[in-house]
């Protein structure tokens, strides 16, 4: 008896005998191609859907990778987690760093209370952050970190306390905005929770100035509904601490005028009173004045901030002026009876402390002739 094999999509049916009821194969072959119809559309619909579902897949790990051609910047990493969304690097610029905030000028304009202004080398690296981690938490690690690093905070705010619209310092005009990337320029659009910080530190003899602005983007970017971070980081071409480092003449020009000099190029890290090896330029000038003077003896006394309780800057003031006067003794030659250490911590400022740019003046190391 001759059988006759039906194909369908993905499967195999037989058809009657012949010798059947011939009135039931065509009923029996509707409902056969009717099945394998059904089955074709089944299988293509979940091939579309499983071809939707990998590029919605693609599509998001795409936007967790870094922009092409970026990389963290090697002094500052970024928070675990965070991908780079733009970047713009300049050879050299200047830049106004702000550390006070943000006020109304008289034309209406919104201005940093109080700024710093610096040239070097600036690189600008845009973070996407991770959707479960606060803004605070992302600011207080990048804190945590450039604090272990040795680099001082000049200035930290959050909210309200940084002023209204404090993100347009950063990112208000085109030319302010990293447009690298379709997202990149609209970071700041609509930032909530908004976190700042501005450090500073010593690497390998450059002053590093360093910023980072911390804020949940509520915008309607594809990456928008979570946190963004905005990394400066300023080097600049040779240390810049705002004052003059005096030579050993200079030195003695300012005692023998005034009984005493301060001394602005004796760096320590923040709460420390270990000396940078950047100091030695200027601990060699003063050695070289205790030799070209062999009977002068001198008072090395620390001076603070007003940044901390009292007793915590008069120990550290003390200290760093002890660790001067030891570097002296040991590393240059000079006779230990010839130089006494003390601290005053904040007793005698010469500028006001309520300004970065006064607390950095009034942190120095003075020579007193006894």
């Amino acid at each position: 008896m001759l059988r006759v094999l039906i194909f369908s999509y993905g499967a195999q049916e037989e058809a009657p005998p012949a010798s059947e009821d011939r009135l039931r194969l065509p009923t029996t072959r509707y409902f056969l191609k009717k099945g394998a119809i059904q089955m074709h559309f089944q299988k293509l619909f979940s091939l579309v859907l499983l071809l939707q579902l990998s590029a919605v897949v693609t599509n998001a790990l795409a936007q967790e990778q870094d922009s092409p051609g970026t990389a963290d910047h090697p002094l500052v990493s970024r928070y675990t987690g965070s991908f780079i969304d733009g970047q713009q690097v300049l050879d050299f610029d200047s830049y106004t760093l702000p550390v006070g905030p943000v006020v109304k000028n008289s034309e209406s304009q919104r201005v940093p209370s109080e700024k710093i202004s610096l040239e070097g080398k600036i690189t600008r690296t845009l973070y996407r952050g991770p959707k479960e981690r606060s803004t605070l938490e992302i600011l207080r690690n990048y804190q945590s970190a450039l604090e272990s690093a040795g680099f001082e905070m000049l200035y930290t705010c959050g909210g309200e306390e940084c002023g209204f619209l404090f993100h347009w310092v950063f990112y208000k005009d085109r030319e302010q905005r990293i447009l690298s990337t379709k997202t990149s320029g609209s970071a700041f659009d609509i930032p909530q929770k908004l976190r700042y910080l501005a450090a500073k530190g010593t690497v390998g003899g450059r002053m590093v100035h360093v910023s980072v602005l911390v804020a949940f983007d509520a915008g309607f970017s594809k990456l928008s509904k979570q946190p963004v971070a905005l990394v400066e980081v300023i080097e600049s071409e040779s240390m810049d601490t705002g004052m003059v480092t005096v030579d050993a003449e200079a030195m003695a020009k300012g005692i023998d005028a005034t009984g005493h000099i301060a001394i602005y190029g004796v760096y320590f890290d923040s709460n420390s009173a270990e000396i940078k090896t950047e100091s030695s330029p200027t601990l060699t000038e003063i050695s070289e004045l205790l030799n070209v003077r062999p009977s002068l003896k001198l008072l090395v006394v620390g001076h603070t901030d007003n940044q901390g309780d009292y007793d915590h800057n008069m120990g550290l003031s003390g200290r760093r002026a002890e660790a001067v006067a030891r570097a002296l003794s040991a590393q240059y030659g000079i006779d230990g009876s010839r130089l006494r250490s003390a601290g005053v911590g904040y007793l005698a400022p010469v500028a006001s402390n309520d300004t970065a740019a006064g607390r950095e003046r009034n942190r120095r190391v003075e020579l007193v002739k006894q």
